[in-house]
């Protein structure tokens, strides 16, 4: 069924709409409805621990049922709570396409005067085979949870920077679309952004279970990589000041 969401305040200004739309199984709970949400719109990720969710006129929690007839609204919290627009971060991982002009959007702050875009595409053509295109897979909350790591990371290495994002892409992505995306804002183009983004592209290789499917002229082959965690890739070790 498909669900019409009425925005407010930061959420309809983060999205520049009032109204969105989500497609979800009949029976579906708010939960679900809020993953929905982040999966289709990820510039709604930060916002997720706070935001509140009325349906029908009334406060709703995750556990309760929607209906095709139901008005929903999505608001963050009337006072307290409010975002730390100096340091956004954005994590999420989506089954939609990735929006990249939201993307920057959502790490830029008033302080910002530099935005570094890293985004990987489906390659169609290998040395000695051709993609037709890719799946890929996550384990989803260690996914999310090691994402927000490498974000702890590079705000350890790189102060400077004021907005963050990791974006991947899950399920089938055809040659030429993007299938992950990283973003980092400053003050100044030499303060860290460049470095931050090949640091976030290559700790998201190494760290974050997401696997990719090739399926091609050589049949469907999973993908695997050459890094073994150890513990030192553990949240709250030594790591970076090693590293």
């Amino acid at each position: 069924m498909e669900i019409q969401i009425r925005l407010f305040a930061a959420l309809k200004d983060r999205i520049g709409r009032e109204v969105i739309s989500v497609q979800i199984p009949d029976g579906a709970s708010v939960a679900d409805l809020l993953r929905a949400v982040v999966e289709a719109y990820p510039s709604l990720q930060s916002y997720l621990p706070s935001m509140i969710v009325a349906v029908n006129h009334e406060f709703a929690f995750p556990e309760d049922i929607l209906q095709p007839e139901d008005e929903v609204a999505l608001f963050p919290p009337v006072s307290g709570g409010e975002e730390d627009l100096e340091r956004p971060e954005i994590v999420a991982i989506t089954a939609e396409p990735i929006n990249l002009g939201d993307l920057v959007r959502s790490v830029i702050t008033p302080q910002t005067g530099a935005v570094v875009l890293f985004t990987g595409v489906v390659r169609g053509e290998e040395e000695d085979r051709w993609v037709k295109f890719l799946e890929y897979e996550a384990y989803r909350p260690m996914a999310e949870a090691k994402m927000r790591q490498v974000l702890i990371e590079i705000r350890e290495r790189w102060p400077l920077v004021h907005g963050l994002a990791l974006v991947q892409r899950i399920g089938r992505i055809e040659v030429g679309e993007i299938t992950v995306a990283v973003a980092a804002s400053s003050a100044h183009r030499q303060d860290g952004i460049f470095e931050a983004a090949r640091y976030g592209i290559h700790r998201l290789k190494e760290i974050v279970p997401i696997w990719k499917k090739e399926i091609g002229s050589h049949g469907e082959v999973w993908i695997e990589g050459d890094y073994h965690p150890s513990p030192t890739d553990i949240l709250g070790s030594s790591y970076v000041q090693r590293r």
